[in-house]
């Protein structure tokens, strides 16, 4: 079994304060194998926000992993947009904007950055994945411990969802997809369109699952604030989005998904003696 709670869009500067507040109750209320938060921690990249930001996932229990958003660049500073743009965001959280990782016996998650301090078109709030990044992080996710759930965090999601109030609109985002999937990767954690979802990424001869998280500010586009819970075992992850009901959080979707068989552990191998029974291999 395993337990990962994952935080995104935070936005502090419009952060919703008594969501933020319970959030973390809910976070301390029981133990959890890692706090994940998938980028967005500030709305215009100032230093008060990035002050706020920082205080609250240092509020958060350990362990912690951290990614960049779109949001988290010094907004009007185009010096720095065009050479430091993670620098505020490095300090604020302690957690690198490049090839990140968290490793124990239950999960594995690697980071890859998809935002831009700036590119060559004219909303740079859109997705860009750097395919050579993509390859590092799918290599080390597939050295995973044997059984352990492999996670690759970005901030956009890498194809475009259906129903989602915006896009992502990631540059071989399809293709970094694929990349994953062969990989043995089994979540795809995003963030940045404000509403949680769980859908197939079915890119290859190889299955796994996108998963969108809410936002904890007041940018909710229509739906409530709210955070994902992440569960699984052997055979089965079980994602819950928590919603904030005005008063407390509360359950308000799950969705269970079928956990690839090709990178779980078989705890006991089969006896090769037994006629009919070929011996079984971990990937």
């Amino acid at each position: 079994m395993g337990r990962v709670l994952q935080f995104s869009d935070i936005h502090f500067g419009v952060e919703h304060e008594r969501a933020c507040a319970a959030a973390l109750e809910w976070a301390h209320a029981a133990p959890s194998d890692l706090i994940l938060i998938t980028g967005d921690i500030t709305q215009k990249g100032y230093p008060d926000e990035f002050s706020a930001a920082g205080a609250w996932i240092r509020a958060m229990p350990t362990p912690r992993f951290v990614i960049v958003g779109n949001h988290d660049v010094p907004y009007w500073d185009l010096t720095a947009r065009l050479f430091y743009p993670w620098k505020a965001f490095e300090e604020a959280t302690g957690h690198p904007a490049h090839d990140g990782e968290f490793i124990s016996d239950t999960v594995m998650v690697r980071g890859v950055v998809t935002a831009r301090g700036w590119q060559a078109r004219p909303n740079w709030s859109k997705g860009v994945i750097d395919l050579d990044q993509t390859r590092r992080a799918a290599e080390a996710l597939r050295q995973a411990p044997v059984g352990a759930l492999r996670i690759l965090a970005c901030h956009h999601p890498l194809i475009e969802m259906i129903g989602t109030p915006m896009t992502g609109d990631v540059k071989r985002g399809d293709a970094a997809a694929a990349i994953f999937a062969e990989a043995g990767v089994d979540l795809i954690t995003t963030g940045h369109v404000h509403v949680p979802f769980a859908l197939p990424i079915d890119l290859s001869d190889r299955c796994s699952y996108a998963i969108g998280c809410g936002t904890l500010s007041h940018r909710e586009r229509g739906t409530p604030p709210s955070f994902n819970e992440i569960v699984w075992d052997k055979h089965q992850i079980t994602v819950n989005a928590i919603a904030w009901t005005g008063s407390v959080f509360e359950c308000a979707q799950s969705w269970k998904l079928p956990r690839r068989q090709d990178t779980r552990h078989v705890e006991t191998a089969p006896d090769p003696a037994v006629p009919g029974v070929k011996e079984a291999a971990a990937v």
